[in-house]
């Protein structure tokens, strides 16, 4: 682990991304807000738009049969341990960014995904801890299956590498 100092930690290794360029995905004023969980699942939703030969939007005149449903288990846990730690040390007025809770909270992943591709279908956000991809896949699958949309952008995003994450998650034994 080498996003945080894991020295006191049960667990002393996870699969980070290495190396993670968010720049191709995001303008640098989003770069410094757009929590780390949000970054994947926006880059990994575009590449699967460009890699299904639709470029960046989906097919227009179509963008209402077009859905994105992207979910994720805890959202912007680092944005938390970061926001609480500025609010302590500076206060309440200035310890805040205007980003807190658009960059926490799970459903600004369809979100942003919608807004960049054009789909104006349902959108959704599953919770569903470790399935919450294969819901939202299952779920998206459901939704063509029934006719309620022509084409689905799913998945599952997390970024849950930290203090909070991993500390949580070593106390009730989830990890090695």
């Amino acid at each position: 682990i080498t996003q945080f100092d894991c020295s006191q930690y049960a667990t002393k290794f996870a699969c980070e991304v290495k190396g993670w360029d968010a720049s191709k995905w995001f303008d640098k004023r989003e770069i410094k807000h757009v929590d780390r969980f949000l970054q994947f699942g926006i880059a990994a939703s575009m590449m699967a738009v460009d890699d299904a030969g639709l470029g960046q939007k989906v097919p227009a005149g179509q963008e209402h049969r077009w859905g994105v449903y992207i979910g994720a288990g805890l959202g912007g846990v680092k944005t938390i341990e970061i926001t609480y730690a500025a609010a302590k040390e500076k206060g309440p007025r200035h310890g805040f960014s205007p980003y807190f809770v658009t960059d926490i909270i799970i459903n600004e992943a369809p979100g942003m995904v919608s807004i960049r591709t054009g789909a104006t279908g349902a959108n959704i956000s599953h919770v569903s801890a470790c399935s919450t991809g294969a819901h939202s896949v299952g779920e998206a699958f459901r939704a063509i299956r029934h006719g309620y949309a022509d084409g689905m952008i799913a998945g599952g995003c997390e970024a849950t590498i930290s203090i909070l994450g991993v500390g949580g998650f070593n106390v009730i034994w989830a990890l090695c």
